[in-house]
C-alpha cells in the first residue's frame, strides 16, 4: 500500500507543479479579471441584490419543487459542494505551505472569482435543458457544446464531464471522507481505525444517494445554515479569547502576504510563488469558482432570469471564502501564530521549511484548526467540537460532489448506468479513510485543475452572453 500510494503521490505531485504554478492561476485571475470588466464589477453592484434574493426568500423547508429546485435549494446545494474541508483543512495547510499571506491571495481569487461564478450560473440557466417530464438538466457540458459547434465541442465537453467525474465525484469524496476519518481519529482516540468511519459514511451517503436531487437538496438546504452557524458561534468565541491579538492576526496576513520569505524563508521569489500557488489552489478548492462544478446546481434554480441566479451564486462565493475560510484563517492565526502560539517563535526565527518545523511540534493541516480549538479548550471538548463540524462540512459536499458526478457520468454513459457510478463513488468514499492525506489532496487538485481548462476555455467564449445579461439588469434598474 505505502509502495503505491508513493508512487501515485509523486506523478500527481508533479503535474500539479506544472497546471497550479502557471496554467490555473492564468486561467483563474485572467478569467475573473475579464468577467469583472465586463460585467462592471457586478460582483460590487449587485451584492445588495443578492444578498436580498438569498435571505430575504431563505427557506428551510423548500419542499419538493417539480423541474428543478428552489433558488435557495439550489444555492444550498451549491454552497454544500464549496463548504468543505478546504474550508479548514485547506486554508490550513495554505498557511503552513505558503505562510499567512496566502489568505489574502485567498480572498484576491474569490473577490475576482464572484464574477467568474456570476457568469457560470448565467450561462448554466441560460444553457439549461428541460425534459419532457420537466426535468432540467444543466452544466458546463451545455454551455461548452453551446459555445462551440461540432467535434471541439463535443471534445471539451467529453473532456469536462471525465475530469469531474474523478475530480468530485470519485477523488473529491476521497478527501471529504479522508478528512472526516482523521478528525474522528484525533477527538476520539480510535488511530488506526478510520476505515470504521469510512464505512458509515459511505453507507450513510449511499441512503441519501438513492432519494435523487430532491433528497440531497432536501438535505443541504437543512444542513448547510446549521453546520455554518455551529461553525461561526465556535469560531466567535475563539476569537473572543483571543481578542487582543486579532489585530496582529490581520497584520500577519497583510504582510507575509507581500513579505512570506520573512516566515518561509528562502529567496523573496520562491516565497512569493508558494504565497499565490497556494491562495489560487486552495481557493479554488474552497470556493470552487471558475471549476465548473456548482453550475449543475444553479440549472435546476427556477429562476426569472439568468441574471437573478448569477447573483445569488456570488453570495455563496462570498459566504465560502470571506466567512467560513477567513473565520478558519482567524482561528489558526491569532491562536497558534501570536502570543503564547506554540508557531509563535518559528514565525518570529523563521525558516526554510515551515512545514517541517510545524510538523515537529505535531501539527499538519488535518489537525490544525483541532490543535486551535484544543489550545482553548483542552483535548476534549475542542477536538470533538472540530471533528462534529468538519464531519457536516465534508458530508454535505460529499452529497453535492456526487452529485455533479452523476451528471456527467449520465451524459458520457447514459442514465442506466448509475448504479454502477453511485457503486464507484462508495467505493472510494470508503478508500479515502485508508489512503494518505497527501495523497488524496495531491489527486483531488490534479482532476480540479484539469477541470478549470476547458470550462475557463467555455465561459470566456460566451462571455458577451453574461455580458449582455449584466447590462439588461441595470437597464431594467
Amino acid at each position: 500500500m505505502d509502495k503505491i500510494n508513493d508512487f501515485l503521490l509523486n506523478i500527481a505531485a508533479n503535474v500539479n507543479t506544472y497546471l497550479s504554478n502557471y496554467i490555473l492561476i492564468i486561467l483563474l485571475v485572467g478569467c475573473g479579471l475579464l468577467f469583472t470588466i465586463r460585467t462592471r464589477f457586478v460582483q460590487v453592484r449587485c451584492f445588495g441584490e443578492g444578498m436580498k434574493r438569498v435571505f430575504g426568500n431563505i427557506k428551510f423547508f423548500g419542499g419538493k419543487q417539480s423541474g428543478g429546485l428552489s433558488s435557495f435549494q439550489a444555492l444550498a446545494t451549491a454552497i454544500a459542494a464549496q463548504v468543505g474541508t478546504g474550508n479548514i483543512v485547506g486554508a490550513c495547510g495554505a498557511i503552513l505551505i505558503g505562510g499567512p499571506g496566502a489568505i489574502f491571495w485567498m480572498w484576491i481569487i474569490a473577490f475576482f472569482g464572484m464574477a467568474t461564478i456570476y457568469a457560470e450560473a448565467v450561462l448554466a440557466q441560460h444553457t439549461k435543458k428541460v425534459n419532457e417530464d420537466g426535468s432540467v438538466e444543466g452544466g458546463p457540458v451545455y454551455y461548452i457544446k453551446s459555445a462551440f459547434k461540432g467535434g471541439f465541442g463535443k471534445f471539451l465537453a467529453g473532456f469536462f464531464a471525465v475530469a469531474i467525474v474523478l475530480a468530485l465525484g470519485f477523488m473529491g469524496s476521497m478527501v471529504q471522507s479522508n478528512s472526516i476519518a482523521g478528525a474522528c481519529e484525533t477527538a476520539f482516540k480510535m488511530e488506526g481505525y478510520g476505515w470504521i468511519i469510512g464505512i458509515a459514511v459511505a453507507v450513510i451517503a449511499g441512503i441519501i444517494f438513492l432519494g435523487g436531487v430532491q433528497r440531497i437538496a432536501s438535505v443541504t438546504e437543512k444542513l448547510v445554515p446549521v453546520m455554518a452557524v455551529l461553525y461561526i458561534l465556535g469560531g466567535i468565541v475563539i476569537l473572543a479569547l483571543r481578542a487582543k491579538y486579532i489585530p496582529e492576526t490581520f497584520g500577519m496576513i497583510f504582510k507575509f502576504a507581500f513579505q512570506p520569505q520573512a516566515i518561509l524563508g528562502g529567496t523573496f521569489g520562491a516565497a512569493i510563488a508558494a504565497a499565490i500557488t497556494q491562495g489560487v489552489k486552495r481557493g479554488l478548492f474552497s470556493n470552487e469558482a471558475g471549476m465548473g462544478s456548482t453550475p449543475h446546481a444553479h440549472a435546476l434554480a427556477k429562476v426569472e432570469k439568468p441574471h437573478d441566479q448569477g447573483v445569488v451564486a456570488m453570495i455563496g462565493v462570498f459566504i465560502d471564502t470571506f466567512i467560513v475560510l477567513t473565520m478558519t484563517a482567524l482561528i489558526v492565526i491569532s491562536t497558534l501564530y501570536t502570543g503564547d502560539g506554540v508557531l509563535a517563535d518559528v514565525v518570529k526565527n523563521g525558516t526554510t521549511d515551515f512545514a517541517a518545523s510545524a510538523k515537529a511540534l505535531g501539527i499538519e493541516k488535518n489537525n490544525m484548526v483541532q490543535a486551535a480549538f484544543q489550545s482553548l479548550f483542552g483535548d476534549g471538548f475542542g477536538g470533538i467540537f472540530v471533528a462534529i463540524c468538519l464531519l457536516f462540512f465534508a458530508f454535505s459536499t460529499i452529497l453535492s460532489w456526487n452529485y455533479f458526478g452523476k451528471i456527467n457520468f449520465q451524459y458520457l454513459f447514459g442514465k442506466k448506468a448509475t448504479p454502477v457510478y453511485t457503486v464507484i463513488s462508495l467505493i472510494f468514499i470508503f478508500l479515502g479513510s485508508l489512503f494518505s492525506s497527501d495523497l488524496v489532496w495531491e489527486l483531488a487538485d490534479m482532476f480540479n485543475n484539469l477541470m478549470v481548462i476547458p470550462n475557463v476555455i467555455a465561459l470566456v467564449a460566451l462571455s458577451g452572453i453574461v455580458a449582455v445579461a449584466s447590462k439588461k439588469i441595470k437597464k431594467n434598474k
